[in-house]
């Protein structure tokens, strides 16, 4: 009976040395976006091959990608994104020690050639993609010497690239107490390398000193967030919920927007109540509680939303279509966000406004007050607020609504 075929790979034709030019960082992340995806396809049914295609994507990537401008980070994150999808690969794939062997060689070849460092994570994950403890062991005395010797130099850009190869072995290997006194040897505290001795000290069960350990790595252009959730997670698995929180639970969330780090405290804290996460995260940001408008509008709590929109800065557009959204069940609401808009608006605040937006937040205003059956009262607020004062940004608002300020029960439907 015969062997199934091989997967004959697509990718590597795309990532041809020289293949992508100054200008192709948009094209190049959507071709690595490709490659994973079928990397991933062919895991499925023949991880050992899969894993030999994800080695020789990590070695084509910088041949490939050297000419491109990263300039803008899209590039860097999209490698980081592929790599964080491909080492598990690699890392799981039922490989004898042969073909794994020739693997590491390859890789360790690819780590030495490239130009800034793509291949960072693996080199961070480097024992486990030995496979065993006992090649981490073999590879961890090999480069000992050298991460000593960087460690150890006075010249403080000294550099080795496989510090943390020579981390993560010993730490798969079990060897705890040698991985925290090389880490003694460095002069200077880099979370980069002591996070090896937080997982050591952890392996070893000692959860209290590795909290320590994370502490003791604060410093100049250290990541404080990160470490942050490195003690948080630690607390939270001894069971310490509210230690956790108090010390950990507000600084440690991330997210691309306000409004989803409070998600992320309210997710890892289900226990707590998400009004009073809402309110310890807006003591914890004194000067933006406009920031959070959102937030609390989320939770259904209008009044506090209203005051936050006022007490701070808070995106027009953002206060704009929320007068939209709640204007039919929220009118008293929606007037209170369209009145906040143009409050803000006066002052200068936005991102790319037109005549148009002051218009349409205008309208909103009217349109909410038109259902509170008080459109004189809001039109006088309004005139009052735009003949406030002279500056330029108070001049673009009344500039805006000339027209309509002139004209009885003003709105665009009505003009």
């Amino acid at each position: 009976m015969s062997k199934p075929e091989k997967h004959k790979w697509v990718f590597p034709a795309r990532f041809r040395t020289g293949a992508y030019s100054w200008k192709a960082s948009r094209l190049a992340c959507q071709r690595l976006r490709e490659a994973v995806s079928e990397i991933n396809k062919v895991a499925k049914k023949d991880p050992v091959h899969a894993a030999e295609g994800a080695v020789r994507l990590m070695e084509k990537l910088w041949p490939a990608l050297e000419h491109i401008d990263t300039s803008s980070g899209a590039l860097g994150a999209a490698v980081y994104k592929a790599l964080d999808a491909l080492i598990p690969i690699i890392v799981k794939a039922p490989a004898d020690d042969k073909t794994r062997g020739k693997w590491l060689a390859r890789l360790w070849q690819a780590m030495e050639d490239d130009g800034v460092d793509y291949l960072g994570p693996v080199g961070d994950r480097w024992g486990e993609i030995c496979g065993s403890a006992d090649v981490a062991g073999r590879w961890a005395d090999e480069l000992m010497p050298t991460v000593r010797s960087c460690l150890t130099n006075p010249n403080p850009g000294a550099y080795f690239h496989g510090t943390t190869a020579c981390l993560s072995c010993l730490l798969v290997a079990g060897r705890y107490q040698e991985l925290l006194e090389l880490l003694e040897l460095n002069r200077y505290s880099m979370w980069h390398y002591r996070r090896y001795g937080v997982e050591a000290l952890l392996a070893m069960g000692k959860k209290a000193e590795a909290v320590q350990y994370a502490e003791a790595s604060r410093g100049l252009n250290q990541p404080d967030s990160v470490i942050d959730q490195a003690c948080e997670e630690i607390l939270i698995s001894s069971g310490l919920h509210e230690e956790a929180y108090q010390r950990y639970g507000l600084s440690a969330a991330v997210g691309n927007s306000w409004i989803a780090r409070f998600r992320a405290v309210a997710k890892r804290y289900p226990e707590k109540d998400r009004s009073q996460i809402l309110a310890d995260l807006i003591a914890a940001t004194p000067g933006e509680e406009g920031k959070w408008f959102a937030t609390a509008k989320e939770l259904n709590l209008f009044d506090l939303a209203l005051e936050l929109a006022n007490r701070s800065p808070c995106d027009p557009k953002t206060l704009t279509r929320a007068a939209r959204d709640y204007l039919d069940t929220e009118p008293a609401f929606a007037l209170g966000c369209a009145m906040a808009a143009l409050h803000w608006l006066s002052e200068g605040w936005g991102y790319e406004v037109t005549s148009a937006d002051v218009v349409e937040t205008y309208d909103r205003a009217i349109a909410a007050a038109a259902m509170l059956n008080n459109i004189d009262e809001v039109t006088d607020k309004i005139r009052q607020l735009i003949e406030s004062n002279e500056s330029a940004s108070t001049l673009f608002v009344r500039q805006a609504l000339q027209r309509y300020m002139c004209t009885p029960h003003s709105s665009i439907e009505g003009s």
